[in-house]
């Protein structure tokens, strides 16, 4: 039983997003703030009613909502044009199932025949009056007033759900959002008691209650309390003593602290306690028809990291997981093919790109192609050199490194700059490609031509047929007597320097780098460094 298709509407970040899931793994990848965790939240809301491991309705407040549409909320009534009260919809569109036949209908926003699930958090229609008088003063409003809301929890079949009514067993994996000790202690108990039997937990229980009736026999616990009751009329008339408690909320939960080699798990290393709250969730959810997990490479080395990812592998086996990640790493471990590229509204994946693209990102690492997926903007140049020149091109003109601009300077085989133009076309990701024209600027330009008609795309090509390549454009822009100077060389003739630099490339790009002296920027760079 696993999610076909989600859709997600003003919640948080999302304020529109539409994505679909393989039925195995699904990696989804982004940039910061484009929603990937909101969107595990918003399903796992979906499929429990939970937010933060707790009841949703105790934890609705204004701030759940997209900002954007509470901004368009408010500033409508301020201007007289009054919209309707906001609306969360959140749709888990699952694939056909025998035992998810009591979910399938038609009752969800694309009005298909189709079994699933529909959380929505709307107005009460029981307290529609309050809100028209509350809302009657729009100086006021300054949130939505989340007072008058509901959540709505339904079948796609417009039966009104119960988490015992539905068939699907999720878990959502997020060690990274425990960072106080006791909310750590806590979390890893509660996966600890999930695993437990019924036997176990009961052992376990009569065992805690043993220890604390133990502790009300101690000799000092005795004179301690004897000691007490002597003060009897001071604070009370009743007699004063200690003792463990023993009320059903002390349970074993509140006294009892994993440990790892006798070492409490709260004080063994960030990377490991991560690692540990991993392993034992997916321990602990047997069960699970879905694993929802946040960025298991956090504080592990690659070798670590290795073994979680074969744990999460061999556990999901069978199942659907949807994982968020930044790590390359783990884009290769889980397969580049299960990769969704999410930008807060749609997602796509990898698989979604031309047959010889696909395989060609299949072969690769993956570090080059994620950091050109998340850039805010990607420079794409043909080897080191160019790398080097671009780069300190970059900071001349706007005085900060590409880097620290959120600009990716990405060094990619020239037979390579389609496949990624492929991913930035699909994505519609801002890139400019910086190439020689190989002595043949017009054939160059046409061989680009489908990728340039793009607006996120540039092709920046070395203007001129004599000057084929980066040396000969430097020395073009700059001339014999300026390149000699920055390069501390003492050349007569042009095509001595040509020479030299041709079998110096990178000398005498890190001399171009390093200098305190700027050069002058051939046009192509000047078009790509905009």
């Amino acid at each position: 039983m696993t999610i076909e298709r989600v859709i997600v509407r003003n919640y948080r970040t999302l304020y529109d997003a539409d994505l679909k899931f393989g039925p195995g793994t699904n990696i989804i990848v982004g940039d910061n703030e484009s929603g990937k965790s909101t969107l595990l939240e918003a399903i796992n809301l979906a499929l429990k009613r939970q937010l933060s491991r707790r009841p949703a309705d105790y934890e609705l407040h204004p701030f759940l909502f997209n900002s954007k549409t509470v901004a368009e909320f408010i500033a409508s009534h301020k201007f007289g044009t009054p919209k309707p009260p906001p609306e969360i919809l959140i749709e888990l569109y699952l694939r056909d199932h025998e035992d998810l036949a009591v979910l399938k209908g038609t009752m969800n926003s694309e009005i298909l025949d189709q079994p699933g699930i529909a959380l929505k958090i709307k107005l009460d229609d029981n307290l529609k009056d309050e809100y028209r008088e509350y809302i009657k003063n729009p100086d006021e409003l300054r949130s939505i007033p989340i007072e008058y809301y509901e959540i709505e929890w339904l079948s796609f079949a417009g039966d009104l759900l119960t988490s015992k009514a539905i068939p699907v067993k999720s878990a959502l994996i997020d060690p990274s959002s425990i960072t106080n000790t006791h909310a750590a202690n806590r979390y890893v108990l509660e996966i600890v008691r999930d695993y437990l039997t019924k036997v176990q937990s009961v052992e376990l229980a009569l065992s805690y209650r043993k220890m604390r009736d133990e502790f009300q026999n101690d000799a000092r616990i005795h004179a301690i309390n004897s000691d007490l009751a002597t003060k009897a009329g001071i604070v009370s008339d009743k007699r004063l003593s200690v003792a463990m408690d023993v009320t059903s909320r002390a349970s074993w939960e509140t006294g009892v602290m994993p440990h790892l080699d006798d070492i409490p798990l709260t004080l063994v290393g960030k990377g490991e306690q991560n690692a540990v709250k991993v392993k034992l969730a997916m321990e602990a959810s047997e069960a699970c028809d879905i694993f929802l997990m946040e960025e298991p490479e956090n504080h592990l080395s690659h070798t670590n990291l290795n073994r979680l990812i074969g744990k999460i592998v061999a556990k999901s086996e069978g199942r659907q997981l949807i994982i968020t990640t930044h790590s390359s790493f783990v884009l290769n471990k889980l397969g580049i093919d299960n990769t969704i590229m999410f930008d807060g509204r749609h997602g796509v994946r990898l698989n979604d790109l031309p047959k010889p693209t696909f395989a060609y990102f299949k072969k690769l690492p993956g570090y080059d192609t994620l950091r050109m997926i998340l850039a805010k903007r990607s420079i794409l140049v043909e080897g080191p050199s160019d790398e080097l020149v671009v780069q300190k091109a970059f900071f001349q003109t706007h005085g900060t490194m590409p880097l620290d601009a959120g600009v990716e300077v990405i060094s990619v085989n020239s037979l390579a700059f389609k496949r990624f133009l492929d991913i930035a076309r699909l994505l519609k990701i801002d890139v400019s490609v910086v190439t020689d024209n190989d002595s043949n600027e017009e054939a160059k330009t046409a061989s680009y031509a489908e990728y340039a008609k793009h607006e996120n795309i540039s092709v920046c090509i070395g203007k001129g047929d004599k000057f084929p390549t980066l040396e000969p454009q430097l020395l073009n822009a700059n001339g014999l007597t300026r390149l000699n100077s920055l390069l501390g060389t003492s050349y007569a003739e042009g095509d001595a320097l040509l020479d030299y630099m041709k079998s110096h490339k990178t000398d005498v790009a890190l001399k171009l780098f390093d200098s305190a002296r700027p050069f002058i920027i051939p046009d192509y760079i000047k078009d790509a460094i905009r």
